[in-house]
């Protein structure tokens, strides 16, 4: 197979565009130019078999790394300058349009929206309204640059400052020329998606066709992401390519000769884009998904691998540092797998010697697709996102028969809604009983508590090596198979593989890492000794610190934390409003590196002083799940009923405190806040670790607890010599009787629990 100087041009190309946004400084030296450009044209050379021409191959490598280096540098020096200008915090009023669909996440909104002085991220607790893109918007509250975890994110939105908001209003104004008559494209499009349906399907219609996946209900959301079936809810190059790949039997069914075909496949995806809106990240979808489409149905290989090169040069040279975004990995690993292995999986899924049905021809072929994509992304997914659905082969073949219909139904909907007083609604119900079937596949196989794993950070070395044993296995099968069944076996391999071990260095080129003290264990629980208060930190190895209360202001915790070799928090957690508890995280606020603040009842003191200091705000109940590497934290109370009441604030803050269950591997840790067992009726099964409730206060219940849970160690959080009788001589006797041994900060100090694979251990600081 021979790879001749233009698509080493564009490879070379693809190179520079993506080194730009990592270049160090200095990079830019003659000597850094021409070690790019020498390797960027060893990486043509390798795949060319043309003898003397190769030098002409390095050369044209060279050239397009020297390009797309100074197109990258251009591109993000243009992409920083349409970033709002840097200003001093304080309150301010934006005034701008939605530019995307919000996110809607724990109790918090945020969306991109262009102002005057360029883009912004705003962010606002819920409730707020249905925020269309293309709609005015008014927002006040205070702009800051973005956190520390969120600067690479929205760097490569080219967003330079973060409105941490009270409230978003729609103004009723709209964009204007040709924006405007694209969101109205698409706000007929989604009234269209809406009618003739229930309200769960018209979400998941409107999330399916146009990627508007902020009003589907978080159960239906973790059920597809649990079951591998998430990328249903996005617009991306994957999508786009499924769509048109599973038409194209349709089509060829129908006597569509191959060009026609292929001209109608980009046509549907061109109309796709519009539709969706054709934000940037669909029109990258767009690019992915042509690039599918062509280098799939194109007879040489050659062909196919210059078109994957040439849609990768294209998306980064609309924005280099799209390289960075899991987005763009996985569509460009779905486009690379499908190229590799979806036809021979498709012929080996047909009858050998015989010619196929045409309906068993396309079963295979949108199986052949489906797998190949799967199990391209799924090693990039286990390294973005440190988990790995088992259950998302079997969930994809099984929503297959469904994808495609409820995608062109859907589009013919949102088509038909452009002519005034079409009737739709017919069309959507058919649509919304295949959305409707996807979401029960993804419920099926989501829902058990083995659907997905947690893992260990991946090094890129690690997902490099997976994509080689991966590759080189399915390649075996797959040749043997051919041959024996006298088919031309599958080729490419090498390049495939280089390119999959490019992507997971991508992936994993940014690790986020926050290291504890020393050679630690896996988890590391510090019941912190702050005197008559509660403060628990939580530190996994892989993974940011949980900050479960801060004790009594004052106390120094900024101290306890750095001498624990926590420099940032990933999140800081306010059982409940009063001092003893949440007066050192308000201590924190502001001058510890926190990107999260979690709390119950709504507190508009402490959301101001999250908000004045970058921190984004959570409001959790019993149900959610708040997440750091293979840490959980299960919140079994309140429910949200209680928490949101019109009674919340009249009544006794310990009763509707947080709490939560912590669980790393086998390990599980009750902490209860001050909601004391007699009036917070929470059943966390078997315990290794009950912290005891309200410093140890009495509690008629805790005996049901400890005949429930069986805890082999009771912690309490008690200041020595207080007021208050603390621990009540009751609750030790309780605890002597259960034979639960008993650690507690006035007498031990700090108690530090540490977790490994193998077991947990128990020390104090006295």
């Amino acid at each position: 197979m021979t790879y001749g100087r233009p698509t080493a041009t564009l490879a070379g190309a693809a190179a520079g565009l993506a080194a730009a946004p990592l270049a160090p400084p200095g990079f830019l030296s003659p000597l850094g130019l021409i070690a790019l450009a020498t390797a960027a044209g060893l990486g043509g050379a390798i795949f060319s078999r043309r003898g003397p021409q190769a030098l002409l191959v390095l050369l044209a490598g060279a050239a397009g790394a020297l390009a797309g280096l100074g197109v990258g540098e251009a591109r993000i020096a243009a992409i920083d300058a349409g970033a709002a200008a840097a200003r001093p915090a304080g309150g301010v009023e934006a005034l701008g349009y939605v530019t995307a669909t919000p996110h809607r996440v724990d109790g918090q909104a945020s969306v991109e929206i262009t102002t005057s002085a360029g883009p912004l991220l705003v962010t606002a607790p819920e409730p707020v309204p249905d925020l269309p893109i293309g709609r005015e918007v008014r927002a006040r509250g205070t702009l800051r640059a973005p956190a520390p975890w969120e600067r690479g994110y929205l760097e490569r939105l080219g967003i330079a400052r973060v409105l941490h908001a009270t409230t978003i209003e729609l103004t009723g104004a709209r964009r204007h020329g040709l924006a405007g008559a694209v969101d109205a494209v698409r706000d007929r499009a989604s009234a269209a998606l809406g009618a003739g349906t229930t309200g769960a399907a018209a979400a998941l219609l409107r999330g399916f066709v146009l990627g508007e996946d902020d009003r589907i209900d978080a159960a239906t959301v973790s059920d597809f992401r649990r079951s591998g079936l998430a990328h249903l809810l996005a617009v991306s190059g994957e999508n786009v390519a499924l769509l048109a790949l599973l038409a194209a039997p349709i089509l060829a069914l129908a006597g569509v000769r191959l060009r026609p075909r292929m001209l109608l496949l980009l046509a549907l995806i061109g109309l796709y884009v519009l539709v969706s809106g054709a934000s940037p990240s669909i029109q990258r979808a767009g690019v992915m998904g042509a690039a599918t489409v062509i280098a799939t149905m194109a007879g040489r290989p050659h062909a196919r691998w210059h078109v994957v090169v040439l849609a990768a040069a294209v998306t980064l040279a609309l924005n280099p540092r799209a390289t960075g975004d899991p987005g763009w990995q996985l569509s460009f690993a779905a486009v690379i797998g499908i190229v590799l292995a979806a036809g021979p999986i498709r012929d080996a899924l047909l009858p050998a010697g015989r010619s196929a049905s045409s309906a068993r021809r396309a079963i295979a072929e949108g199986a052949g697709v489906t797998i190949a994509a799967t199990l391209a992304t799924a090693p990039l997914m286990a390294a973005s996102f440190g988990n790995a659905s088992l259950t998302t082969l079997p969930a994809n073949l099984l929503s297959l028969p469904a994808v495609a219909p409820v995608m062109w139904l859907g589009m013919l909907a949102a088509g038909l809604a452009q002519i005034p007083f079409f009737p739709v609604a017919p069309v959507t119900w058919i649509a919304g009983l295949f959305a409707a079937y996807i979401a029960q596949v993804a419920h099926w196989l989501g829902a058990p508590g083995w659907a997905q794993v947690e893992l260990p950070g991946l090094s890129w070395v690690v997902v490099a090596g997976i994509y080689a044993a991966a590759g080189a296995a399915l390649y075996g099968a797959l040749t043997t198979w051919h041959r024996r069944r006298s088919l031309r076996p599958p080729r490419s391999l090498p390049l495939g593989l280089t390119l999959f071990a490019f992507l997971a260095f991508l992936a994993t080129r940014a690790p986020d890492r926050t290291a504890a003290k020393g050679n630690a264990p896996g988890l590391r629980v510090i019941m912190l000794d702050v005197g008559q208060g509660d403060s628990i930190l939580l530190a996994p190895r892989r993974g940011r610190p949980i900050l479960v209360d801060g004790g009594p202001p004052g106390d120094g915790i900024d101290a306890k934390l750095e001498a624990e070799g926590v420099s940032r928090l990933g999140a800081a957690l306010v059982t409940h409003d009063q001092s003893d508890h949440a007066g050192g995280i308000e201590d924190l606020l502001g001058t510890f590196p926190t990107q999260r603040l979690v709390y119950g009842v709504r507190t508009p003191r402490i959301l101001r002083e999250a908000a004045a200091a970058g921190t984004r705000p959570v409001q959790a109940a019993a149900g959610a799940e708040i997440r750091s590497g293979p840490l959980r934290l299960d919140i079994l109370w309140p429910p949200r009923a209680l928490e949101q009441g019109p009674g919340a604030h009249d009544v006794d803050p310990n009763t509707l405190a947080l709490v939560a269950l912590a669980r790393w591997r086998g390990f599980r840790m009750l902490l209860t806040a001050d909601a004391e067992s007699e009036s917070v009726p929470v059943d966390p099964g078997a315990l290794d670790v009950l912290k005891v409730a309200h410093h140890g206060s009495a509690d008629a219940g805790l005996q049901r607890l400890l005949d429930r849970s069986k805890p082999r160690l009771a912690v309490i959080s008690v200041g020595a010599g207080n007021s208050y009788g603390h621990p009540d001589p009751s609750i030790l006797a309780t605890l002597a009787s259960a034979g639960v041994p008993v650690m507690r900060t006035d007498r031990d100090g700090s108690v530090e629990i540490d977790v490994t694979r193998t077991g947990w251990s128990a020390s104090s600081s006295k």
